[in-house]
């Protein structure tokens, strides 16, 4: 597992200063996906995850998680259809022991499978651009930025019918020490639905999270936890380096929400931050720079809340 370094620190730090010069400050939020909701739930694995990773909750019969579930700017006020920043993002703990010390693996995922970078200097400058409003320039010398740019981001039509994906990529380590490299996707077991523009611009401020209070009125809210495995040659280090959609599915289980987090606006502020590094037996970082500094970056902007 890679140590954070003092570089990490720097560079996250100027990460979590451009969101701000972005977003603005809010005090006590997130610095981004400052507005969300926390849920708890469980987690009920394949037999196929226990023969891919070694941990403990790929291999127990069920594992009790708290996900949460954001919108993607750093306004915590911010319109549920608010075009300039349209993604959303779910993040798993999954609550591994508490005695004799709290053990927890985190799985930290957006609604796009595009990213603006795929190394530090990059990352950087693209929120650079973004905050002196210079993004036409940037991505005229940056594909990956371009990409990222005009790839589709359709509104979600619910919280429950939204995809998810992890971006970066991951090693499960299994009994044998095979390691086998996947990125993970959630799946809505209800199915992946949208709206059009027009359709969104009609909806209320929060439609997505008063839908979600409704919709967990009549039931939990199920999705499958997916793995997309690497074959040889697969790049792994780098995250805007998409692998062919032919490579193969892994269910790895089910994650079924069914209730938000009593007080969940004060307990979002004191919640440890969703950490991208797994810290876990059986899953580890692949080479990707972006892991850490994605880790720090939430550390920092956790400590101020």
């Amino acid at each position: 597992m890679s140590t954070p370094t003092k570089g990490n620190d720097e560079d996250a730090k100027k990460v979590v200063d451009l969101f701000r010069d972005i977003f603005g400050y809010h005090p006590g939020f997130r610095a981004v996906h400052a507005k969300g909701i926390l849920l708890r739930g469980t987690f009920n694995p394949t037999s196929e995850a226990s023969s891919l990773s070694t941990a403990p909750h790929f291999r127990r019969r069920s594992t009790s998680v708290i996900a949460r579930l954001s919108n993607s700017g750093g306004v915590p006020t911010q319109l549920d259809a608010d075009p300039a920043n349209n993604q959303n993002g779910l993040a798993l703990r999954f609550l591994l022991s508490s005695f004799p010390r709290r053990e927890k693996t985190d799985i930290a995922t957006v609604s796009t499978p595009f990213f603006p970078a795929g190394n530090v200097p990059d990352v950087i400058g693209f929120f650079r651009a973004l905050a002196a409003k210079k993004v036409e320039e940037f991505i005229r010398t940056h594909p990956a930025a371009a990409a990222f740019i005009n790839a589709p981001k359709p509104f979600p039509s619910s919280f429950a019918t939204q995809q998810f994906f992890s971006i970066n990529a991951f090693k499960l380590v299994g009994k044998d020490h095979k390691v086998t490299y996947i990125r993970y996707r959630i799946v809505p077991k209800d199915g992946v639905f949208h709206l059009d523009e027009k359709e969104a611009a009609s909806k209320p401020p929060n439609y997505l999270y008063d839908e979600l209070v409704k919709k967990l009125e009549t039931g939990p809210i199920e999705y499958e936890l997916l793995a997309q495995i690497a074959e040889t040659g697969d790049v792994t280090d780098d995250c805007t380096v998409h692998w062919p959609e032919t490579r193969k599915l892994v269910k790895l289980g089910v994650v079924t929400l069914e209730s938000i987090l009593p007080n969940s606006d004060e307990e979002q502020k004191d919640l440890e931050f969703f950490d991208p590094v797994p810290k876990v037996e059986g899953i580890e970082p692949s080479g990707d720079p972006l892991i850490d500094l994605r880790s720090v970056a939430y550390r920092f902007s956790g400590a101020d809340r």
